[in-house]
């Protein structure tokens, strides 16, 4: 299903809206964070330092889905790769589409910037999620470690 919203970047003023998808996607993920890295997060993001990018997905006037992405350099490439780092998309939006469009906009960004990869993970769970992803890139068989 084509989603049938508008695609923009996250903007300073898009606070109030973006706060819910972003506690929503912590939840889900069974993470919390102190008000001031969230704090933080938005402002790197919504003003594009470090870095960083996000879009958001809205839909008759209502943010519904968001997707938080980290340019870097890589050892592998003469170009840079794009960490797909955070992507949600509210239970009222699911389904429409929106996931898929948030992706593409990745997918675009990345082309634009010269990103010659774009990838992410997700949890072993997310079998909902991965029906999409296995429709739009390539499954890894690589193993997260973290300290």
């Amino acid at each position: 299903m084509a989603f049938g919203g508008v695609i923009r970047e996250l903007k300073p003023a898009d606070h109030a809206a973006w706060l819910p998808l972003w506690q929503g996607y912590l939840e889900f993920y069974r993470e919390s964070l102190d008000e001031e890295t969230s704090a933080l997060t938005f402002k790197d993001l919504s003003s594009n330092t470090q870095g960083m990018f996000a879009y958001v997905a809205e839909q008759d006037g209502k943010l519904v889905g968001l997707v938080h992405c980290v340019p870097h350099r890589a050892t592998w490439t003469k170009t840079s790769y794009c960490y797909l780092e955070d992507l949600f998309v509210s239970p009222d939006g699911r389904g429409g589409g929106v996931g898929r469009a948030l992706i593409e906009a990745v997918y675009a960004r990345a082309d634009e910037i010269g990103s010659t990869r774009v990838y992410w993970l997700t949890d072993k769970n997310n079998t909902t999620a991965q029906l999409l992803y296995d429709k739009l890139a390539t499954r890894m068989s690589f193993i997260q470690y973290r300290r």
